[in-house]
């Protein structure tokens, strides 16, 4: 049975096992590109070569919300930190970055990296993005990348965050979403979930959830899938269902990553 329970502990330990082995985002059921791929060489140089080797997202939310010095900056599931050190070196000293994930092992590796960068103007908690570990009213600007989608409960994820923006406050993520609906086998799948696919809800669905707990001026744009993504996620469910029920070009064609955001009047 698929409950929110379920969901988490298998995510967690998907992504415990990965960071335990050094994986990057591009091995099988991974929701990312590479990060060449994913972010401006400009961006890319502002940290160390080899701090960028650990990504598990499907977009740039750091571009996409435009950070200015003296901010505070949420991720939602942080995970390595890769984008929370993106983010810290647009924020400058005068401004804060925090990052919740609720792997202990991605919040361990985060920290560590950022001790060993020097960024002093980064932290990590962890906790669930459906029961945030932040102050109502305190953040500037929430990123998020191909994190919300493998939430059991997205409308409280939304709902959280609009707590924790300040009037004003911008949510800029990135994240897999859907045009049509996904087969049942496929969303009842725990590995298609940890895959980032099975989580994927349509975009209206994805956008009139948001609109529900009060954000306005809601923008989503289209980017990308990749069709390994969705192979990768499928064979992992292996004896668990009938590959042969599963129309893949219906799946290619409905799941796609997007840039999406938003505004707390």
């Amino acid at each position: 049975m698929t409950t929110s329970d379920t969901i988490h502990d298998t995510v967690r330990e998907h992504y415990a096992e990965r960071i335990k082995n050094n994986a990057s985002c591009c091995g099988p059921s991974d929701c990312c590109s590479t990060e060449s791929s994913l972010y401006p060489a400009d961006l890319l140089a502002t940290l160390p070569e080899g701090e960028t080797a650990v990504s598990y997202g499907c977009g740039d939310p750091i571009t996409l919300a435009s950070l200015q010095p003296g901010q505070t900056v949420l991720d939602l599931g942080s995970g390595a930190g890769l984008d929370c050190f993106f983010a810290a070196k647009k924020v400058g000293e005068t401004g804060k970055v925090i990052g919740v994930d609720m792997t202990p092992e991605m919040v361990a590796r985060a920290r560590s990296s950022a001790k060993r960068l020097n960024l002093d103007n980064v932290e990590f908690r962890q906790g669930y993005l459906e029961d945030l570990p932040v102050d109502s009213n305190s953040v500037d600007v929430i990123i998020s990348n191909c994190v919300i989608n493998l939430s059991p409960d997205k409308s409280k994820v939304f709902g959280e965050a609009f707590r924790v923006l300040k009037p004003g406050g911008k949510l800029a993520v990135s994240d897999i979403v859907t045009d049509g609906p996904l087969p049942e086998a496929i969303k009842k799948s725990l590995s298609a979930w940890a895959g980032c696919v099975a989580g994927a809800v349509e975009a209206e669905d994805y956008t009139g959830m948001m609109k529900e707990v009060g954000f306005t001026d809601i923008s989503i744009t289209p980017v990308f899938f990749d069709k390994e993504t969705v192979d990768s996620a499928i064979a992992d469910m292996g004896d668990a269902i009938d590959l042969k029920t599963i129309a893949r070009d219906d799946v290619y064609k409905a799941v796609y990553s997007a840039k999406i955001i938003a505004r707390k009047p």
